[in-house]
């Protein structure tokens, strides 16, 4: 997904992408922001994702690292945090052409549901979305739970998380001192 550049707003680590799409949406910012993950702060991992928005409603999302758009883009990107967030303004017109293609739209909600894990912004964006775009329930499902099965079908991403949290478990041992002897 190619977008022109926009003009930076904001660009910092947050360890909740609720705060950023919040603001996003009381704002009413059109642009996008690009989430970086821990695994590519940390560990150099590739990809990245993109939101867009239209008045502070996401509209598209895509992941630089499966190559992936929609809902599928949004499974790729939740992933525990730190995030680094870049937040960018750009005219609607420069985003009209990225919103169209319908692989890569996702249901207002959903960035909320499944970045942020939060009900209520989710409830909101959509109540802040036009009435061209379908915003009930049926439609933040997409293809009834097809980001959670691409997710799910992510070995990769799984044994990621798996070894993410062994190296945790080891080290809050280690700290709290039960490899003592």
């Amino acid at each position: 997904m190619k977008l022109p550049q926009g003009r930076l707003r904001k660009s910092r680590v947050v360890t909740d992408p609720r705060e950023p799409l919040a603001e996003l949406l009381d704002r009413g910012v059109t642009g996008y922001a690009v989430f970086e993950p821990q695994d590519s702060l940390l560990l150099d991992a590739d990809g990245r994702g993109v939101v867009t928005f239209n008045d502070g409603v996401p509209v598209v999302a895509y992941h630089t690292g499966t190559d992936r758009g929609g809902p599928p883009a949004l499974a790729d990107l939740a992933v525990p945090g730190p995030y680094h967030i870049s937040v960018y303004e750009l005219d609607g017109t420069d985003l009209a052409t990225v919103h169209e293609v319908e692989e890569l739209r996702v249901p207002p909600g959903m960035p909320a549901e499944r970045l942020a894990g939060d009900p209520a912004l989710a409830d909101s964006t959509r109540r802040a979305a036009s009435d061209e775009r379908p915003t009930g329930p049926e439609t933040e499902s997409g293809d009834h739970h097809g980001a959670v099965e691409a997710f799910l079908d992510d070995e990769e991403k799984i044994e990621a998380i798996q070894k993410q949290a062994r190296q945790e478990a080891k080290q809050r041992a280690a700290e709290w001192g039960f490899n003592e002897t």
